[in-house]
C-alpha cells in the first residue's frame, strides 16, 4: 500500500495587535501561509509587510481572535498540528494539540472561506418568478424574482411529485420555496399543511400569507392558542400549525377525514427532528405520513446540517443543498477577560463587558445587534448593563422589577424581549423600526420572532443548566447581516471560557448532525399509533418502528419497542387480546392483537407523556381520599407539582419568589384580597424552597384568591402575568385528563369532579371564577364553540353571575344570548348535562334518579370505585364492602357524570355549582 503524501506544511495566523510579524523562518518554511486580522488603518503597514513577503491576508471588521494554527514552528521546523493564542508580553502561549488543533484548523478554513470577496449580485443571479412557475401562481409571492437559492430549489419542486429536502444557510429565503410547494398542491386539488416549530413563527407566516387570502384562497392557523371550528378546517386551502398541534389534529378522530385531503406537508425546521423536545413529535409524523407513500407529498426545509444526505434518504426525497446567502456572515469565538476565572459570578461579569464592547462596536458605527442570553435574569443584568453604558443611572434599581427594568432600558435603545416579558411586542415594533439599536433576548428569538440585525452576541453557551445545541447558535448567527434589515455584512460572535473554546471550534466546525430522539418519547409515540389504529399487532409495532429515523440510523433492535409496549400494557394504556382464529390449519400461528384502552386514548389525545401520566395516577391511587375541598385542592396542587418537571422546574424571579413564598405561607388565602395579612409574617426569601414549591403556591392563588386574576394589569401581585403562564398551561392539561376520566372510572371520583373544576378555573383565571364554576364554565363554552371561545365565554359567564345563575341548571330550551349553537345542537347539550340528576344517599347506598342518557355513576368508599351505567330510573346502587382495616371505612359518597359535565353528593357538592 503506498504511503499517505505528508500533509502541507500550514502555518496559518489570526492577530488583532497591528505590531505583529509572522516570523520569517516560519514564512520561508510554510507551505501554506495565511493571515487574518482588522481592516482598520492602524494595520496598514502590517498589510503592507504581508504584501511584500508574498503572504495571503484578509481582513474584516470587528476581527477579535488571535490565534495561529498549524505544522510549523516559529523557527521553521515541522511540528504536529498545533493551535496557541497569539500574546504579547512575557507569558508563554500554552499549545493546544490533538482534536483541539484540529478544531482550530477547520474553524480557521471555515472563516477564511467566509472572508472572500463578497460577490455583488448580478442580474442573471436572479431568476423572473414567471420563468420557474406558471404565470397565475406570480400574485401569490411577495417577490417578482427568485434569488439563487431558490432558483436551484424550486424547479425540484416543481418537475415531480416526490419529497425534496431542501437545505439552505439561514436568510436564503426559504418561505418561496415552500410556498411555491403549497401552490403545486393547491393547483392539484388538495390542501397543504405547513409546519414550523413555535407559536410565533405562526405569526409571521400568517402575516405572509395575507396576500393569499387578498388573492381568494383559504388559510386556516392552527396553534395551541388559536383553536378553529372543523368544519373551517376541512374548507381551508393551507393549514399554518405548529408540530405539536397538527398531531394533536391527527389524533382526533372527528378531524382525520380532513388528513386525507392534505396533498402537501411543507416542514420548516426539518432538522427539529433531533430536538429532544420537538424531534419526538416531528419524527413520529413524518414517519407515519412517509407510510402512505404517495399520497402525502413532504417538502422539508432546513438550515445547513451536517448529515442532510441521511435525513433526505430516510424521507426517500431529493436533496437540494445550496450555500448561497444574500449576505455574507463571519463568526467568531472571543475569550472574554477573566474567562478562566472559577467564580461563575466572575466568568459571567466578564462575558457582560465583553458583549456590552461588542454591541458599543456595532451602534457607533450605526449598527444594530441581538444579544442572546441563557436565562431571563442573564437578559436583564446585560441590558442594565448595557442601559448603563449608555448613560442610565441603574445603581439600586430592582433586576426583578420589570417597568423598572424597561424605564431605564428604553429610552437608551435597549430592549429586552424573552417569552413572558410584559413589553415583548414593544421590544420588537422598536427594533425593527430601528428606534432601538439593541436587544437583549432568550433563544426564543433565535427560531421564533424574526429581526434581523447586523451583529449577533451570544453571550452564555447554557441554557439553565443544558448546554445549548449548536443548531441553536447557528440559529442565533443566522440573524446577523440579514438581508431584509439592508445589511450586506453580518458579525457573530460566541463568548466561552478559554478551556471550552476548542469543543466550540470543533462543533461550529462539523456543524449540526441530526439524531433521533425518539427513543426517548417511544411508548407516546407508539400508543399514538395505536389510537389511530396504524398499529393493532406487535407485528405492525415492529413495522412502524422500522420506518423511524432511528431504526434508520442504526437502532434497529425491537428491545425498546417491546420493553414501551409492557410499560403501555402495565399502566392500562394498551389492552393485549387474542388475535382473529386462523381457522384449521393455521400458518401462521394467531398473533395477539393490540388496542388503545379508553384511558390510553384520553391520555394520547391530550398529548400527555405517558410516564408523567402514569405516576400521577400512581400517586393517586395511593394517596388517602380527602375530607373536604381544601385538603383536595391541596392534594391534587402537591402531586402536580412533584410529578411534573415543567412545574418542579418552573423558574422565578428573586421578587416572585419572595411574593410566592408568601402565597405558600398563606396556602394560597389572601385576606383582604390582593394584599398581605398582618396576623401572619412572610417566609424569608432566603428560605430554602423544594422542587414544585413555587409551582403549587402559583395553582394555590387560583383555588383560593382568583381574585387576584380579575385585572386587565399584566401583573399579578407584582409578577409578570406571562411567567405563570407555562404553570398553568401544563397544570391545566393534566387536570382536564384527569377531569375526563369520570366516566371511565380509572380515576377516584372526587379527582375527577375537583380537577376537572380546577382546571376550569385555570384556563378562564381572568374571570376570578370560584370553587364550583367549573360546570357554568363548561356549558359557556359549549355554547361559545371552540372558535370563539375567548370571546364569548366571558360575555355569557358575566351575564349568567349577573342573574345568579352559578350551574348549568336552567329550566326551557331557548338558547342564551350569546350562544352560538343552532337550535337542535343546543337541545342536545341540554340533554348532555346532569341536571335533574338525583343522587340520594343513604346507610347502604345512593338511590339514582333523573339520570341522563349516558351517564355513568360512580360510587366510592375508601378507594374502592365501581361504575354503574344506569339504565333506567330510579336505581338502588349499593355501596361496595370495603375492607375492614380500610383507613377511609364509612367515607362515602357518590358523583354522575356525562360527556363533560358531572354533580357530586357530600362534600364533593361544592363543585355542582356556586351559591
Amino acid at each position: 500500500m503506498p504511503a499517505e503524501p505528508e500533509p502541507r506544511l500550514l502555518y496559518w495566523c489570526k492577530v488583532t495587535d497591528p505590531h505583529w510579524r509572522p516570523p520569517a523562518a516560519a514564512i520561508d518554511a510554510a507551505e501554506d501561509i495565511r493571515v487574518i486580522m482588522p481592516d482598520g488603518p492602524d494595520f496598514d503597514a502590517l498589510r503592507a509587510h504581508l504584501a511584500d513577503k508574498g503572504v495571503p491576508y484578509r481582513c474584516a471588521r470587528h476581527w477579535q481572535e488571535a490565534e495561529v494554527v498549524g505544522t510549523v514552528n516559529d523557527v521553521g521546523g515541522r511540528t504536529d498540528l498545533v493551535a496557541f493564542p497569539v500574546r504579547t508580553g512575557p507569558l508563554p502561549a500554552a499549545p493546544v494539540a490533538g482534536p483541539g488543533a484540529h478544531a482550530a484548523r477547520d474553524a480557521f478554513a471555515l472563516q477564511w472561506d467566509a472572508l472572500d470577496a463578497l460577490a455583488e449580485d448580478a442580474d442573471d443571479a436572479y431568476v423572473p418568478v414567471t420563468d420557474l412557475v406558471p404565470q397565475g401562481w406570480a400574485r401569490f409571492l411577495k417577490y417578482p424574482t427568485f434569488n439563487p437559492a431558490q432558483a436551484d430549489a424550486v424547479p425540484a419542486v416543481i418537475e415531480d411529485d416526490g419529497n425534496v429536502v431542501v437545505v439552505a444557510p439561514t436568510g436564503a429565503g426559504k418561505t418561496p420555496i415552500g410556498m411555491v410547494a403549497a401552490l403545486k398542491a393547491n393547483a392539484q386539488g388538495r390542501k397543504a399543511a405547513w409546519l414550523v416549530p413555535q407559536r410565533s413563527l405562526t405569526d409571521e407566516l400568517d402575516r405572509e400569507l395575507d396576500l393569499w387570502r387578498d388573492n381568494g384562497l383559504s388559510v386556516v392557523r392552527l396553534t395551541g392558542e388559536y383553536a378553529v371550528d372543523a368544519e373551517l378546517i376541512r374548507k381551508a386551502d393551507i393549514w399554518i400549525a405548529t408540530t405539536e398541534k397538527f398531531e394533536a389534529i391527527c389524533r382526533t378522530g372527528s378531524l382525520r377525514d380532513a388528513l386525507a385531503d392534505v396533498g402537501c406537508l411543507v416542514v420548516d425546521e426539518v432538522h427539529l427532528l433531533g430536538d429532544p423536545g420537538r424531534g419526538p413529535i416531528l419524527e413520529a409524523l413524518l414517519a407515519r405520513v412517509g407510510q402512505d407513500t404517495g399520497q402525502v407529498r413532504i417538502v422539508g426545509l432546513s438550515a445547513t446540517v451536517a448529515n442532510a444526505d441521511e435525513v433526505a434518504d430516510w424521507l426517500g426525497a431529493r436533496l437540494v443543498r445550496t450555500t448561497w446567502r444574500p449576505t455574507r456572515l463571519i463568526w467568531q469565538i472571543p475569550v472574554p477577560a477573566a474567562s478562566t476565572n472559577s467564580d461563575r459570578g466572575a466568568r459571567a461579569a466578564a462575558r457582560t463587558r465583553a458583549a456590552a464592547r461588542q454591541v458599543r462596536a456595532i451602534a457607533d458605527e450605526g449598527g444594530s445587534a441581538l444579544v442572546f442570553c441563557g436565562s431571563k435574569r442573564g437578559v436583564r443584568m446585560t441590558a442594565l448593563a448595557l442601559a448603563e453604558e449608555r448613560g442610565a443611572i441603574t445603581k439600586g434599581v430592582d433586576k426583578d422589577d420589570p417597568e423598572a427594568v424597561e424605564r431605564l432600558c428604553s429610552p437608551t435603545g435597549v430592549r429586552l424581549h424573552y417569552r413572558d416579558w410584559p413589553y415583548k411586542r414593544e421590544a420588537e415594533k422598536a427594533f425593527r423600526s430601528r428606534a432601538a439599536n439593541a436587544l437583549v433576548a432568550t433563544s426564543t428569538v433565535a427560531a421564533g420572532v424574526n429581526l434581523p440585525a447586523r451583529a449577533v452576541v451570544v453571550r452564555d453557551t447554557e441554557i439553565g443548566l443544558d448546554r445549548v445545541e449548536v443548531s441553536m447558535v447557528q440559529q442565533m448567527f443566522g440573524r446577523a447581516g440579514r438581508v431584509g434589515a439592508g445589511e450586506r455584512e453580518g458579525w457573530a460572535f460566541l463568548l466561552t471560557d478559554g478551556a471550552d473554546r476548542p469543543e466550540w471550534q470543533a462543533r461550529l466546525a462539523a456543524g449540526y448532525t441530526v439524531r433521533s430522539r425518539i427513543r426517548e418519547r417511544l411508548p407516546d409515540h407508539l400508543l399514538a399509533e395505536a389510537v389511530q389504529g396504524r398499529v393493532r399487532t406487535l407485528r405492525e409495532a415492529e413495522d412502524w418502528w422500522t420506518r423511524t429515523l432511528s431504526s434508520y440510523q442504526g437502532n434497529e433492535s425491537f428491545d425498546p419497542l417491546y420493553d414501551a409496549v409492557e410499560f403501555l400494557i402495565e399502566a392500562r394504556f394498551l389492552r393485549r387480546g387474542p388475535g382473529p382464529d386462523p381457522g384449521p390449519d393455521p400458518v401462521p400461528e394467531p398473533e395477539d392483537t393490540l388496542a388503545a384502552t379508553e384511558l390510553g386514548t384520553l391520555t394520547s389525545r391530550f398529548m400527555l407523556a405517558t410516564d408523567l401520566a402514569d405516576d400521577l395516577s400512581d400517586a393517586l391511587r395511593a394517596a388517602p381520599v380527602p375530607r373536604d375541598p381544601d385538603a383536595a385542592e391541596h392534594l391534587l396542587t402537591v402531586l402536580l407539582a412533584a410529578h411534573l418537571p415543567n412545574l418542579q422546574q418552573a423558574q422565578f424571579t428573586d421578587r416572585a419568589r419572595a411574593t410566592l413564598l408568601r402565597v405558600l405561607h398563606d396556602g394560597g388565602h389572601l385576606d383582604p384580597p390582593g394584599t398581605e395579612s398582618d396576623d401572619a409574617p412572610a417566609r424569608p426569601v432566603d428560605e430554602p424552597v423544594t422542587p414544585g414549591d413555587l409551582a403549587r403556591a402559583a395553582l394555590l392563588l387560583v383555588a383560593h384568591s382568583p381574585q387576584v386574576f380579575r385585572t386587565r394589569s399584566p401583573y399579578v401581585l407584582g409578577i409578570p402575568a406571562e411567567s405563570l403562564t407555562g404553570i398553568y398551561e401544563e397544570s391545566q392539561r393534566y387536570l382536564a385528563w384527569l377531569g375526563a376520566q369520570g366516566p371511565l372510572g380509572t380515576a377516584h371520583p372526587w379527582a375527577a369532579v375537583v380537577a376537572a373544576d380546577l382546571a376550569a378555573r385555570i384556563r378562564w383565571r381572568e374571570l376570578g371564577p370560584r370553587r364550583g364554576s367549573g360546570r357554568l364554565l363548561w356549558m359557556c363554552e359549549q355554547m361559545a364553540t371552540a372558535p370563539l371561545a375567548a370571546r364569548l365565554v366571558p360575555r355569557m359567564w358575566r351575564a349568567a353571575r349577573t342573574r345568579g345563575i352559578g350551574a348549568p341548571d336552567w329550566p326551557g330550551t331557548t338558547p342564551p344570548t350569546g350562544c352560538a349553537l343552532p337550535d337542535q345542537r343546543y337541545r342536545q347539550l341540554l340533554a348532555e348535562r346532569t341536571t335533574g340528576a338525583l343522587l340520594t344517599p343513604g346507610p347502604d347506598g345512593v338511590l339514582v334518579r333523573g339520570c341522563p342518557r349516558g351517564a355513568t355513576v360512580q360510587l366510592w368508599d375508601g378507594t374502592s370505585v365501581e361504575s354503574h351505567p344506569p339504565e333506567h330510573s330510579p336505581v338502588d346502587i349499593p355501596y361496595p364492602r370495603p375492607a375492614p382495616d380500610d383507613p377511609q371505612l364509612g367515607h362515602r359518597g357518590a358523583a354522575v357524570f356525562t360527556r363533560g359535565d358531572r354533580c357530586a353528593t357530600g362534600w364533593l357538592s361544592a363543585y355542582n355549582g356556586l351559591d
